[in-house]
């Protein structure tokens, strides 16, 4: 998803007589490219928090309430500097994005059944921390929601933006952890979870994620390098694993920290 925001970018620039027809192709690339149940998501921008979880919802976006509940609570203008309502990623610095509303709206109703009060949860690649802070509202005070992102200073902003959104007490009573470190290998002295949710597309499953998943519990990633594949990764109770596509996506790579700061995540 957050691939999108560059070539819809890319499509608005135009400066000789070739580039508005190059425009329209990248446009209908997109278009092409977006899955059927996807196609009213790029509509669903709102003038606020409020009215953007209202379109989500009106299209289909969003169904289970308890999922509305957390998008409605965590107010998006404190996690993304620019266009916070508007349903396509955003910059947020440190050659990054925060994934567009309907991304986040749809991986939280895939792992809904695994966040309920007093689950257990890691979102890898947590950014802003907008994602984890509405993992760690579906699981209340008696669950844990763990944040792993691999740029410091990000991991800083992310426990400011939390704060300024009147969240502090969910990182002071151990309800939201947030930490710098390789979101690739998981977080394993806070394992195994219930569900993870990753936030960048993996080349391949990444075994340690797997193993850090609990029987019974869901983990949601992209993965694919060009082609790419939004997968939910259910482990039976017997350790074996299953594996469903929810949709095709465009997500930057999951990969380390040197490689992201040189600009190869995009």
């Amino acid at each position: 998803a957050r691939g999108f925001w560059l070539v819809r970018r890319g499509a608005t620039t135009t400066s000789s007589p070739r580039r508005p027809i190059r425009g329209l192709l990248l446009r209908l690339l997109v278009l092409a490219l977006l899955p059927v149940n996807n196609a009213m998501a790029w509509r669903s921008s709102g003038s606020t928090n409020a009215n953007l979880i209202a379109n989500l919802k009106r299209n289909g976006l969003l169904k289970n309430p308890a999922v509305e509940a957390a998008m409605l609570a965590v107010d998006r203008c404190f996690y993304a500097p620019e266009n916070p309502y508007q349903d396509s990623p955003q910059p947020i610095g440190h050659e990054v994005t925060i994934s567009a509303p309907h991304m986040h709206a749809m991986c939280l109703e895939a792992l809904a059944g695994h966040l309920r009060p007093g689950m257990s949860a890691l979102d890898v690649g947590s950014g802003t921390g907008y994602l984890t802070a509405c993992m760690a509202l579906m699981v209340g005070p008696t669950g844990k929601v763990c944040g792993i992102e691999h740029v410091p200073e990000l991991v800083a902003s992310s426990k400011k933006n939390v704060a300024n959104d009147g969240k502090q007490g969910l990182l002071d009573s151990g309800n939201m952890v947030l930490q710098a470190g390789d979101g690739r290998l998981g977080m394993p002295s806070y394992a195994p979870f219930d569900a993870i949710h990753v936030g960048a597309a993996a080349p391949t499953l990444p075994k340690a994620l797997v193993e850090q998943l609990k029987p019974g519990g869901r983990l949601v990633i992209p993965v694919g390098t060009f082609s790419q594949e939004l997968l939910q990764v259910d482990k039976g109770a017997d350790g074996k694993t299953s594996t469903k596509s929810l949709t095709g996506v465009r997500y930057v790579p999951l990969t380390d920290l040197n490689s992201q700061v040189k600009g190869s995540r995009f």
